[in-house]
């Protein structure tokens, strides 16, 4: 009966060993994959202006009533970013609070806001979400001449005018990736990833 005991219990370590060892190697591999994989950047699209492209320059009226310029060099040496949203989209909400964090980390962004349809439904929706009236925009042509189709969606604008960035941006990592392919001169990070992957590869060296 003892030696019955003794056998089971051994075994059962022995079991837990084994566990331990394959929560460990998985682990690992988890950790490895998340080395290996690539930051994903907001998914841009063919329509509207290019990164590269000068912006369109339009005076907007905000919700305050005051001017809101998007496009053209900035007075203040201020880039923009352009995030259309809007206050029946689920992802908008969840997005904005971190939308406002990245324009602050940044140095010398500000943030205007742009949708469409009854002004009265986005004072409501600015007040619940602590924005700034007098950089929200209410206008159906700057979706048109954007060609926004869906949302959120984000477009970034540099101090001269220069649209850097833009695409679908469904997460934070969506929103730091246009700032980041500013930074690395490309319109997306998925296409600094496919310039890096074709460049040529070094021959090895062999050691005589």
């Amino acid at each position: 009966m003892m030696h019955a005991l003794f056998v089971s219990n051994a075994l059962l370590w022995i079991l837990v060993v084994v566990l331990a060892g394959v929560v460990a190697a998985l682990a690992r591999q988890v950790g490895v994959l998340h080395e290996r994989l690539a930051p994903l950047g907001a998914l841009a699209t063919a329509s509207g202006p290019v990164p590269g492209e000068a912006a369109p320059e339009l005076v907007m009226s905000a919700l305050s009533g005051a001017e809101v310029r998007i496009g053209g060099a900035d007075p203040g040496g201020r880039s923009t970013l352009l995030f259309f949203a809007s206050p029946s989209c689920p992802i908008c909400k969840t997005l904005l609070p971190t939308v406002r964090r990245a324009v602050a980390a940044e140095d010398r962004v500000r943030l205007v806001c742009a949708s469409d349809g009854e002004s009265a439904e986005h004072a409501a929706f600015a007040r619940e979400q602590g924005l700034d009236p007098a950089s929200y925009v209410v206008s159906r042509e700057l979706g048109v001449r954007y060609e926004v189709a869906k949302l959120p969606y984000a477009v970034l604008i540099d101090a001269a005018g220069i649209v850097r960035a833009k695409g679908l941006v469904n997460t934070r990592e969506h929103v730091e990736s246009l700032f980041e392919a500013e930074r690395l001169g490309v319109p997306t990070i998925q296409a600094h990833l496919a310039l890096g992957a074709a460049e040529p590869t070094q021959p090895e060296r062999i050691l005589s």
